[in-house]
Order: structure tokens, then C-alpha cells, then sequence
């Protein structure tokens, strides 16, 4: 058993988007739509149940405004919110307010000096994923992801593993030749519903959620794993987790 690739999560995963990015892009949508809709964090959290943000939009209004549904052109008015939303997201991205999560840019430059391909499996646009690899880690970085599945590039999000799948088959790999590197539950099911075996670096949002089936559970990725000799997720630890399990 052989370590082909690394797939990566993004929202939560490689960077600490949710709290201080989509949500605060969500509430500038709202207001600009003259809503007075206002997703507090605590809000939010319950909201992030739900993947995909448009999916978030329409789940809001089923649980908290649902007189709502009845609006002519519902699926094209949330749309419209949603782009929107991903203008200032992307201003915020720009602006470098949403940095990458500990230990990211590292295992990146580690899994390309070793040839392990790595690859991106997010619920999230394609624009917000280059957007973000470009304002983080260069205008080339998105050449060094050998697929990139995000979007409404599959019917079903998170936590089907359809984007999983839709990964590995661009891959040409086995599940079993591969790791992800997630942050939720949803996340979780979704890579491994799909065979692949799944480290969880925590986010404040997903701390008490349940990660029994992980192969692995850490703050982030620079924290020390007590079962390799306190070493951090690095390529020989995770060639060593893959043949493990």
C-alpha cells in the first residue's frame, strides 16, 4: 500500500474561513438585499449543518423565515444572494483577513518535494479555492493541486461522498492510496463513505462533533501526534499512518 495523494478540505481545513469570512460575508449579502437577517455566530454554527451555501440559504429559510419559500424565483433569488456573498468573501480573501490554518503551507511544500500528489474535495466554489491558494501561497499555487472538486461540480455535497469519488476518479487512484484531511463530521462521512482514510484537524465550530471514525484527531496540523514519537503530520507519518491502516 503505497501514499499516492493527499485530498484537502478547504472551508475549516486549510483555513479558518467559516467564522470570520463566510459568515461575515453572508450578513454584508443580507444587508446589501436590505434583509435584516443578521447569522450571530452561535446562529451560524447551527446553520454550518448544512453544506453548500446556497443549501445554507434555503435551510435558513425553512427553519427561520418561511414565508419566504413562497417568493417568485426562489432558487434564483438565492443565487443571486449567494453571489453576493462571494463577492465580499473574496474581497476579505484579498485583503488577507482569512490566513491558512497551522502547519498547511508546510505540508504542502513537504507532499510536492516528495511527489505525493495533493488535490482539493470542497463544497465551496472554485473561485473562492483559487482565490484563496492564490492570496495565500502565490498566483501559482493552483497548478500544484492535480484536481481540484469544488462547487456544484456533483449533485450531491457533503457529506455524500460523491465529490470523493469524483476526486479519486480525476486521480486515476484507489482510496486506499490516498488520506484527506478534513475538519467536520460532515466532512468525515464524506471521505470516508468513499474509502479514504481521514485525518480531522478541529476548528472552533466542529470541537465536539463526532470523530470516532477518524484515523486520526488533532488540533491542527503542527501539533504533536503522542503515537509517532510527538512528531507532526509530516510525509513519513502519513506513509506510515496510510500502511497502518
Amino acid at each position: 500500500m503505497t501514499l499516492s495523494a493527499v485530498l484537502f478540505d478547504v472551508d475549516g481545513t486549510l483555513a479558518d474561513t467559516e467564522r470570520d469570512g463566510h459568515r461575515i460575508a453572508f450578513n454584508q449579502a443580507f444587508n446589501e438585499f436590505q434583509l435584516d437577517w443578521q447569522w450571530d455566530v452561535d446562529l451560524y454554527g447551527i446553520l454550518l449543518q448544512v453544506t453548500g451555501g446556497k443549501e445554507r440559504i434555503r435551510f435558513y429559510l425553512e427553519n427561520y423565515e418561511p414565508a419566504l419559500l413562497a417568493k417568485n424565483n426562489l432558487d434564483e433569488w438565492i443565487a443571486q444572494i449567494h453571489k453576493i456573498k462571494t463577492k465580499y468573501f473574496l474581497n476579505l480573501l484579498k485583503k488577507g483577513k482569512i490566513p491558512l490554518r497551522p502547519g498547511i503551507k508546510r505540508l504542502i511544500h513537504e507532499l510536492r518535494k516528495n511527489n505525493i500528489k495533493i488535490a482539493i474535495a470542497t463544497t465551496t466554489t472554485y473561485e473562492n479555492v483559487s482565490t484563496l491558494l492564490q492570496y495565500t501561497m502565490g498566483n501559482d499555487a493552483l497548478t500544484w493541486f492535480s484536481a481540484i472538486g469544488a462547487g456544484d461540480i456533483v449533485p450531491r455535497k457533503k457529506p455524500a461522498p460523491d465529490i470523493y469519488h469524483w476526486v479519486l476518479n480525476q486521480l486515476d487512484l484507489s482510496a486506499k492510496d490516498c488520506v484527506a484531511i478534513e475538519d467536520s463530521e460532515n466532512g468525515l462521512k464524506s471521505a470516508t463513505d468513499a474509502g479514504i482514510k481521514t485525518i480531522i484537524t478541529t476548528s472552533e465550530y466542529t470541537r465536539q462533533q463526532d470523530f470516532s471514525n477518524a484515523a486520526l484527531v488533532l488540533e491542527d496540523l503542527e501539533s504533536e501526534i503522542p503515537a509517532f514519537h510527538n512528531t507532526t503530520v509530516n510525509v513519513p507519518t502519513l506513509i506510515k499512518l496510510n500502511q497502518e491502516l
